[in-house]
């Protein structure tokens, strides 16, 4: 009995409690293990809103809970994240809550790249020399989807987390789930098959949706798979990648047409918000009325200084104008012919009065009288002409004699 008392946790009677008892393993590991260096790959690694950051360290066959305070993380040269070969010194830590121990680690050496890492790059390369990473391959989504394919698993946070953002956002479209397993050794197989059967599900698809929630580098390996790239890659649907992890890029990420941080954002990307659309249809319908209100207005204007111009307000003005311009020009002409007239009038008295002077029998008139020869009917202007017994016929103003030459004189 005295040494079931010395040493409590010994018996049924003197039970340690689970806080003494993790206080004892603590006391032992720390004490144990104030300083330790561990070799190994990064996984499922986070940081938290604090700063703080939380990580397992694991090699092929076991793996350690660790964590870096943000003072410590603050610190290092690097950015850590998942697949990263390193090696870590630190202490052994007991986490009461839990009762896990983990290591808290004060320094961090990087070794290179881990199995996974060096895994995905060779696959990167390989992948992306085959071009199934071009951009001129990428597909731009359609703008209303009538109908979503979402390759997923039913009862994952990821479903629900699309699902619940869908609703909110855009309630006219139909969505199909296609049943997979998201992460273990057949994952990756039923992924592929799913995206592939979603062109024979009978009913037009618009929108492919492959993804999950988040989780570690091994968690999400699935969608590092060859077969699951390919099977992106020769999906004749636009695909989007929504694996829910931020740091790292997986292939389906590359290989998809549109790559999504979350299964949220996904949502967000495949339909309009029907209040932004809304609010756009409104701003459009004010823009519409304000244009058709200022074409109106400037419509009005025009049509005012139309209406105000001369011709609108007195339309025959101008006729009545042109009118008494005919008749000006119509009197213009009038006087102008009447003159003309007088003139030509004046000028053909002129005329006939020089016709007159010059007419022969005027000159008979006064007193003169033409001879001219018979033979010849040759007007005698001297006595030169003649020679005697010429016949001779005078014209007198009126009548006519016939004479013959007896004697010619010459002299005047």
């Amino acid at each position: 009995m005295d040494s079931e008392k010395k040493h409590p946790g010994h018996s049924e009677s003197q039970p340690l409690s689970v806080r003494e008892l993790t206080g004892q393993i603590a006391e032992l590991l720390e004490g144990s293990f104030p300083k330790v260096w561990v070799a190994g790959e990064i996984s499922n690694f986070s940081r938290a809103t604090s700063g703080h950051c939380y990580l397992s360290i694991k090699d092929e066959d076991a793996q350690i809970g660790a964590i870096l305070w943000k003072s410590t993380a603050d610190r290092l040269d690097v950015k850590l994240a998942d697949g990263m070969a390193v090696v870590c010194q630190g202490a052994l830590d007991v986490y009461p809550p839990r009762g896990a121990y983990q290591l808290v680690i004060k320094k961090v050496v990087l070794r290179g790249e881990g199995n996974l890492q060096r895994l995905l790059r060779q696959r990167r390369e390989k992948l992306a020399a085959e071009g199934l990473f071009d951009k001129e391959r990428k597909r731009p989504l359609p703008r209303f989807p009538r109908s979503i394919a979402v390759v997923t698993s039913p009862t994952g946070a990821a479903i629900q987390d699309f699902l619940k953002v869908l609703k909110r956002r855009w309630q006219q479209v139909s969505v199909v789930v296609v049943p997979v397993r998201v992460q273990g050794e057949k994952a990756a197989g039923e992924i592929a098959r799913g995206i592939a059967a979603v062109p024979r599900l009978g009913r037009s698809v618009d929108v492919i949706v492959v993804g999950r929630g988040g989780g570690s580098l091994e968690d999400l390996w699935a969608f590092n798979e060859e077969e699951v790239v390919r099977a992106i890659a020769a999906s004749p649907i636009p695909v989007v990648s929504a694996v829910g992890h931020e740091i790292d890029v997986s292939l389906s990420d590359l290989v998809a047409d549109v790559r999504a941080l979350t299964p949220s954002e996904a949502a967000e990307l495949v339909v309009p918000d029907q209040a932004d659309l809304a609010e756009h249809l409104v701003s459009l319908m004010r823009r519409l009325q304000g244009g058709l209100h200022r074409r109106a207005a400037a419509s009005r204007l025009q049509l005012e200084a139309i209406a105000a111009m001369p011709v609108f307000r007195k339309p025959f003005e101008n006729v009545q104008r042109l009118g008494r311009r005919l008749d000006e020009l119509d009197h213009r002409s009038h006087l102008a012919g009447l003159t003309l007239l007088k003139l030509q009038q004046q000028r053909l008295a002129g005329l006939v009065d020089r016709l007159q002077s010059l007419n022969p029998r005027a000159v008979l008139d006064r007193g003169y009288t033409l001879t001219q020869r018979m033979t010849d009917g040759k007007l005698i202007t001297s006595g030169g002409q003649l020679q005697p017994g010429d016949q001779l016929t005078t014209q007198f103003a009126t009548g006519r004699a016939t004479s013959r030459v007896e004697k010619i004189d010459t002299e005047s």
